[in-house]
This record gives structure tokens, sequence and C-alpha cells, in this order.
């Protein structure tokens, strides 16, 4: 991605950090929220070997459609070579990620230095 001002919308503000892209979500994450940040998470993830960190700390709410917004990208990223971290910290959506089995093909990081210090890819499960 260019090195021009990142655009931000209501629900997503992106942002560099150590080479990272940093797509920090907000509010509820549901059908019509990823609609508004589908096509920035695919410009983020169009260049090869991306290195992107999801951040969900700032959501209120997360549903199934957060979800395939996630499977999206960590597809895109794997495709292209890159690395993708999550980082989440609300019960609820911790829960639903263990009830699906996400949390074992992109096990999410307590906070964005915990994130940013994990030096390995997203698995190739699933």
């Amino acid at each position: 991605m260019a090195s021009d001002p990142a655009p931000s919308t209501r629900h997503l503000r992106i942002r560099h950090d150590h080479g990272h892209v940093v797509l920090e979500l907000h509010g509820e994450i549901d059908l019509l929220a990823t609609t508004e940040i589908t096509p920035l998470l695919d410009a983020v993830t169009s260049d090869p070997a991306p290195q992107v960190v999801i951040d969900l700390r700032c959501v209120e709410f997360f549903d199934c459609s957060g979800l395939r917004l996630l499977y999206r990208a960590r597809r895109r990223v794997l495709d292209r070579g890159g690395r993708l971290h999550l980082v989440c910290t609300h019960p609820l959506t911790l829960r639903m990620f263990r009830l699906t089995g996400f949390s074992r093909i992109l096990p999410p990081s307590a906070s964005l230095e915990e994130a940013l210090s994990h030096p390995e890819a997203t698995s190739d499960l699933f």
C-alpha cells in the first residue's frame, strides 16, 4: 500500500506500525460494517507479502460477518506470502473464536505489542 495517509471510516482506522499495516476496527462489526471495510481490506492485502495486524480491541459487537471478514483477510494475506496477526480482548468475541475454531488458525494476541513481537506467519490450516 502506498505511503499516502490511509483512509479512515466509521468502522476502520488504518495506520502503520513497525512495518505492519494495522487495521483498527471500531464499533459494531456486522454486515453493514463489513461492506464498508472489505474494499479497504482488499487494498491493504493486495501487495506481495503484506504484513497486517487486525486490532479488534475497540469493537463492541462482532458477528459472523466479521468472522467472514477475518477469513477473507487471512486467505488474501497467505495467498500473497504475508503475515497476519490478530489482537482481541473482548470475552464474547474470544469465545466465538474458540467455538468456531478460528483461534486455532489465528491465535489472538492481547495487545498490539504482543502481536508485533510474533514473527511467525498465520497457519496454513483450513
